[in-house]
């Protein structure tokens, strides 16, 4: 890559932006080099890039900046999908996965990029045809997803034309690894570095007795085949619901190798931004575990809500939110195949024993934990006067 001479700029559509734009034009003008933005981006904010089509800044631009989070990064991505043109991603607000600097750092990046002191790493991404002929492809993952109220996503795995495994579940995720912290994760796959090609089939809350993700090569033809008993399914692309697929519909799933170029500092490892944003330390347990019984609750703070395992499978759920240094328990709910065996009720002590523990005043707005309380008086002295 020679001289950087244009740089697109690609904005999150609601995060500030300015400082960030600020610290590239000022490069940028020390360094005769043309900023370019979007249109309806650029016109929001008072700067001195250029307004441009997305048609002219992918043609005209050797570097694509993206300012924001993951999600405006997949978008950058997208735009120069199948180029050369190498993305730089910026955080700008939460920490993100894709993007390679913090704000703090955007001043730095750029003097290494004009001293060449930078890698360029190609990313893999997916695509598939939906049943209307629509052509849709991702960076991060393509998921069948059950549509509420209807039945459960039933779909087979089939690789080189033969079926492999039939998963009932919530979701059927086919990920990349830039997706393997996604939602692929979500759903208890493996984290992937970056730097491995291939791809992650994962299942959401399967219900079928085979629940682990599978790896495939790049090379290997992957199929997923909806079943007649499934429900009807949203197609997901890189969390944006791009169509539908129902039963005995199939949709072929390909990979395409270098599809974006990012550039690499090699400062902030990937690792390193794993631990921080998926708390690698995981769930806490909660209460003191019965070795007679299998049953145990763990705090899953990530996804606000304590969790009843039996066996590994989580067979209840209790919501909460924490308001402060208050809690508020919102919801319970069993598993219908683990009902009358008193879970909500434990999950419903482990969740007060917690409060407790942690000296935290608590809010029920959960009817079953409300009823809990009035045969459980012992746990009166923690409820809160309200929000």
């Amino acid at each position: 890559m020679g001289m950087i001479k244009v740089v697109g700029l690609v904005l999150h559509p609601r995060r500030d932006c300015g400082s960030a734009i600020d610290a590239i034009v000022a490069w940028a003008n020390r360094r005769e080099v043309t900023v370019l933005g979007l249109h309806d981006e650029i016109n929001r904010i008072d700067c001195e890039a250029v307004a441009v089509s997305t048609e002219e800044m992918v043609e005209r631009a050797s570097m694509l900046v993206s300012l924001g989070g993951d999600g405006t990064m997949l978008r950058t991505m997208r735009l120069v999908e199948g180029r050369k043109t190498p993305v730089l991603g910026v955080n700008v607000g939460r920490l993100g996965f894709l993007a390679e600097v913090d704000l703090p750092d955007l001043p730095a990046a750029l003097s290494a990029i004009d001293e060449h002191r930078f890698t360029v790493e190609s990313r893999t991404a997916v695509r598939t045809v939906l049943p209307d002929g629509k052509e849709v492809s991702a960076f991060n993952d393509i998921a069948l997803v059950r549509v509420p109220g209807d039945g459960l996503a039933a779909v087979g795995i089939a690789v080189e034309g033969q079926n492999f495994v039939n998963y009932a579940a919530d979701a059927v995720i086919v990920s990349t690894p830039t997706g393997s912290t996604a939602y692929s994760f979500s759903a208890g796959g493996p984290i992937v570095s970056p730097n491995v090609e291939g791809l992650i089939v994962s299942a959401s809350a399967a219900h079928s007795s085979f629940n682990r993700s599978l790896m495939l090569a790049l090379s290997e033809r992957l199929e997923l085949d909806v079943l007649p008993t499934s429900g009807r399914l949203a197609v997901e692309v890189d969390g944006i619901i791009e169509g539908y697929v129902g039963g005995d519909e199939k949709l072929e799933i390909e990979p395409v190798p270098a599809a974006a170029q990012v550039v690499r500092l090699g400062n902030s490892s990937f690792y390193e931004r794993a631990r921080r944003k998926l708390r690698v330390e995981g769930s806490a347990q909660v209460g003191v575990r019965d070795p007679a019984d299998s049953a145990v609750v763990v705090d899953a703070f990530e996804r606000q809500r304590y969790e009843i395992l039996l066996g590994g499978e989580v067979a209840g759920v209790l919501h909460y939110r924490r308001h402060g240094d208050k809690v508020e328990l919102q919801h319970t709910e069993i598993e219908q195949s683990f009902s009358g065996q008193g879970l909500a009720s434990r999950l419903a002590a482990a969740a007060l024993d917690d409060a407790r523990a942690r000296a935290t005043p608590v809010i029920v707005t959960c009817p079953f934990v409300t009823g809990y309380l009035e045969r459980h008086p012992e746990y009166s002295d923690l409820l809160s006067d309200g929000v």
